[in-house]
Formats: C-alpha cells, structure tokens, sequence
C-alpha cells in the first residue's frame, strides 16, 4: 500500500513504570461534572452528563518527572487551566453498565483541559461548537498512564492545581456529578468506546486564567503530579 504523503505517528502516552506506551485512540471530554464547577459556571443540579472532544494530536504528552512546555495558544488572551482526572480505556464496547466499567478501564492519568475561555464564550453566546475554545493545538497537556491495579482508590482522590505556589483547585473526585463508572456508562451509550480512548473526567471549581511564565503543578492522590510551564 502506498500514500500520497508519509503518515502521521500513532499518538501514544508512556505508561509509569514501564517502557509500553498506550496508543491514543480518541479523546472524550466531560463538561460541568463537578457541582462547585458546574455553580461557578453557572449552572446547578445534576443535569445530564454531555461531551465534547479533542483530536488525539492536542495532547501535549509529558513524561514522568519532567516539566511540560506550554506555548500560550494564538487569538485568546484569556486561557484557562482545568485540572481533571483522566480514565483510560483498555478494553471497548458499547452500551456499558457501570457496574461493569472497571473491567474496561486500563489505568489513570493527569490531564490538564486547557481553555480560550474568550472565544468558548462567543462560541456558546452564539449557539456554535466549542472546538475553537477546546480543542486547539496542545490544549490537553498529560502525563503517564499508571495501570488501575497501582493507582490506588480513584474514586475518593483528592485532586488539586496550584500555579506559580498558589492553591487554585482542590476537591475531591467523589465530588463528581457523574462518576467514573456513570460517565462510562452514558458515554458508551452514545459511541462505542475502544482501547487507547481517553476520558477528562471533569475539572473542579477555581478554573481561572493564567499568562505566560506561570508553573501549573497538578496532583491526583495515587496517580502523580503534572508540571506545566506557560511558555
């Protein structure tokens, strides 16, 4: 078989502790799933979980005690952090039952979903899709992948953001409005999940603004920490 051009290489995030890599399928992300956030932003009660997507190239893949480079995207000039717990997917299948979910998730990671919360708000205010706000270049900074059977009780980690020092984020991720095994459940309703799929789980209150120079450092209890810089 031959190309008209030299295909991309498959996008893949190192898994800790081992020379594997997970291959990157696609990437779901989970809106307002976090009730301080969903407040924050507006909004209140346990409405139906949604989603939105990023290409699996918007990672910005950062490997295990290393500091990740951020260049501060183009056209915004008000870029958000959300820091989220990251589900990776292991085994695919539609219609899950989140009584079954953990079967289908290969390990954790950290994630950051990186916002232009300018142009999201436009884009909202005018009924249009997100992606220019979502989905950009390097918008989904992550670290390695630590395997479900070391990352200890997911479900009850506490995950928090500081930047430059300064606590910004801090909650708990059974303060989800949906679960992990829920959020499983909804999103395999809508597309058939496959391995090598990532799911942002949702970000917690205290999304806010940072500039160029600012140090991200991001922490989920059992999983590890995230350090990005804002170059």
């Amino acid at each position: 078989m031959s190309y008209v051009f030299e295909p991309p290489a498959i996008v893949s995030v190192p898994v800790a502790g081992s020379q594997s890599r997970f291959p990157v399928h696609r990437i779901y992300c989970v809106g307002r799933n976090y009730v301080e956030h969903a407040k924050e932003m507006g909004f209140t009660g346990r409405e139906p979980p949604f989603f939105f997507m990023k290409p699996a190239d918007a990672l910005l893949v950062i490997a295990e005690g290393n500091t990740g480079e951020m260049p501060y995207p183009s056209v915004t000039k008000d870029l958000h952090h959300e820091m989220e717990l990251v589900v990776a997917i292991g085994k695919g299948g539609r219609n899950i039952k989140a009584a079954d979910a953990a079967s289908h998730i290969y390990g954790y990671a950290l994630g950051l979903d990186m916002t232009r919360r300018d142009l999201q708000g436009e884009a909202k205010k005018q009924g249009r899709p997100w992606e220019v706000g979502k989905a950009f270049d390097l918008s989904a900074p992550i670290g390695p992948i630590v395997p479900a059977a070391q990352a200890g009780d997911v479900n009850n980690a506490d995950i928090s953001l500081n930047v430059n020092g300064q606590v910004r984020q801090s909650s708990n991720v059974s303060k989800l409005i949906w679960n992990i095994a829920e959020t499983i459940e909804h999103l395999s309703a809508l597309w058939e999940l496959a391995p090598g799929d990532l799911i942002f789980s949702g970000t917690p209150e205290g999304v806010a603004a940072v500039v160029q120079g600012d140090l991200l450092e991001g922490a989920v209890a059992g999983v590890g920490t995230l350090k990005v810089k804002i170059v």
